[in-house]
């Protein structure tokens, strides 16, 4: 070992030159597979927001209504969930242990002439604990405030931000169409929600989904009260009539793993409800699974990329011991004649190998670890950084050094002493 990392020495630029291909190699193992944790990461967490128990269910509006009968005066536009089937869920389908409605409206808030384009939700009490948001400040309305169908609201951290940018909106007032309601509490904004493909998506039809939105939240029976059961919408010169009874319901499911049955059962119930596909059903734990496998698929793929850097660090590795052999052809003559052994030849060789790739291994991973946090300050990217990633490119990077030094070595070794000497 002594020798060989006098050799390196001695060829210090050659040598670092050299390991630079596997320390690039080696921080892009670790850099591109925190990247893709990261990205894995962020995607399940949303979708473990929305509740491995629960079944979300929404109000789709039919595409053969988007025409030019929608914008008759006369019409109004009938569909979604209704309240026939959130009793047949309640009452034939077993396991199910509770049922959250939900409306959904696109008003303006006004707070003096300071406005603000928002999605007013109509929840229960609940809301919060089945769709995992948090209060920030304040409390949720509590079930005699739904009862009595009183004018209070929880604004999400968009809305409060957007309506008093100065002062705290707890106790004071919002408007929306003449009605005042009182704000009482502050609640996290929600998080982006997963489509039924897998995929993750700003929001739904309803916008009660989307992050970027601003959100009021009011008792199911205030809204119903002060809005009715048919929503109207005058916007900019045109005009719109929906009566949709449910836009979201939320389903829990006892049993975890009676999630996937359960859900398969409210389709059949639905389809035979609705003849128009006016409705969408979105599993969470479905998607999860999905994602966790596309996650490995990933995982795979990005780490497969980084690993041709590290095979072309190796190739590298190769190239210039076979022209350290070469340019060493007498010594490894004088060693043969002196005694040496083909064994300790290979060996010194080697040790040379193994010394040049476990040090670019090392700089690697300490580059590796250096560039996702980097990337997590600079572009507010999430990365995760697994135990098992540094561990993996350095071992690599170090089975790289041993397979591309074995036949230099063995060419080494298997020199004839005698013509060795001769070598100029």
């Amino acid at each position: 070992m002594e020798m060989g990392a006098k050799s390196i020495w001695l060829h210090r630029l050659r040598s670092m030159l050299t390991a630079l291909g596997v320390v690039f190699g080696v921080a892009s193992v670790v850099a591109m597979l925190a990247i893709g944790e990261g990205a894995s990461h962020e995607a399940q967490e949303q979708i473990r927001k929305l509740g491995s128990q629960n079944i979300i269910l929404e109000s789709v509006k039919p595409t053969e209504n988007q025409g030019p009968a929608s914008q008759n005066r006369s019409v109004v536009l009938d569909y979604g969930l209704t309240t026939r089937d959130i009793d047949q869920i309640r009452q034939t389908i077993p396991g199910i242990s509770i049922v959250v409605p939900s409306r959904v409206i696109s008003e303006l808030l006004w707070v003096e002439e300071r406005n603000v384009d928002a999605s007013i939700i109509g929840a229960l009490p609940i809301y919060p604990e089945m769709r995992n948001r948090n209060l920030v400040a304040g409390r949720f309305f509590n079930e005699l405030e739904q009862k009595q169908r009183l004018p209070v609201c929880v604004l999400n951290e968009n809305a409060a931000q957007r309506l008093f940018p100065l002062a705290t909106p707890i106790g004071k007032a919002v408007r929306i169409r003449g009605s005042y309601y009182q704000v009482i509490g502050i609640i996290e904004d929600e998080s982006l929600r997963a489509t039924g493909e897998g995929g993750i998506q700003g929001g739904t039809n309803s916008g009660s989904g989307n992050a970027n939105l601003a959100q009021l939240i009011m008792p199911f029976d205030t809204l119903l009260d002060h809005f009715g059961d048919t929503f109207f919408r005058h916007r900019s010169g045109s005009f719109e009539a929906e009566k949709v009874e449910f836009h979201e319901a939320i389903v829990r499911v006892a049993d975890i793993d009676s999630v996937v049955s359960r859900a398969e059962a409210i389709k059949h119930l639905l389809a035979r409800n609705h003849p128009k596909e006016d409705y969408r059903v979105t599993v969470p734990i479905e998607l999860l699974r999905q994602a966790e496998h596309t996650k490995r698929i990933f995982s795979i793929v990005l780490g497969s990329i980084a690993a041709i850097s590290l095979l072309v660090g190796g190739i590298g590795i190769m190239n210039i011991m076979l022209a350290s052999v070469t340019e060493r052809t007498r010594e490894i003559g004088v060693r043969r004649a002196l005694g040496a052994r083909q064994a300790d030849i290979v060996l010194q060789f080697l040790i040379e190998t193994i010394l040049l790739a476990g040090a670019g291994g090392v700089i690697g991973v300490i580059l590796g670890l250096g560039i996702p946090l980097a990337i997590s300050h600079f572009a507010g990217v999430t990365t995760v950084i697994k135990a098992w990633a540094p561990t993996l490119a350095f071992s690599i990077s170090v089975i790289t050094g041993i397979a591309f030094g074995i036949y230099p070595a063995m060419r080494a070794a298997k020199m004839n002493p005698v013509e060795a000497l001769r070598h100029e």
